[in-house]
């Protein structure tokens, strides 16, 4: 579930808003988007994969009591997994489970 919007590193581009699925966000005129339905998050992670900044934190798990304090590494931390943005590697090709489908057929 999206967790947070970092006010310090997002510049209000509203990619996120553009990018989500179930409308999760509100765009703000000159400022940060808003997490406006928080409960229609399916978790699907595009906010962060979208996001150029690196700003949004999806939680795989309901975060309860989550402190908004969050460390610094976890911002963009699935992104950055799957290698997206510059000066990252792609991880596609770690990826082996096409050898399960060519095995299959």
């Amino acid at each position: 579930m999206i967790e947070i919007v970092d006010t310090s590193r997002c510049t209000g581009c509203n990619i996120c808003v553009r990018a989500c699925p179930t409308n999760v966000f509100d765009a703000v005129p000159e400022g940060v988007p808003e997490i406006a339905r928080q409960q229609d998050c399916q978790t699907c992670f595009m906010c962060e994969l979208y996001c150029p900044e690196d700003a949004l934190f999806v939680a795989p798990e309901t975060a309860q009591n989550l402190d908004l304090a969050v460390d610094a590494a976890l911002m963009g931390s699935y992104r950055r997994a799957v290698g997206w943005g510059r000066d990252r590697r792609s991880t596609a090709s770690d990826d082996a489970s096409f050898e399960l489908l060519s095995r299959a057929h």
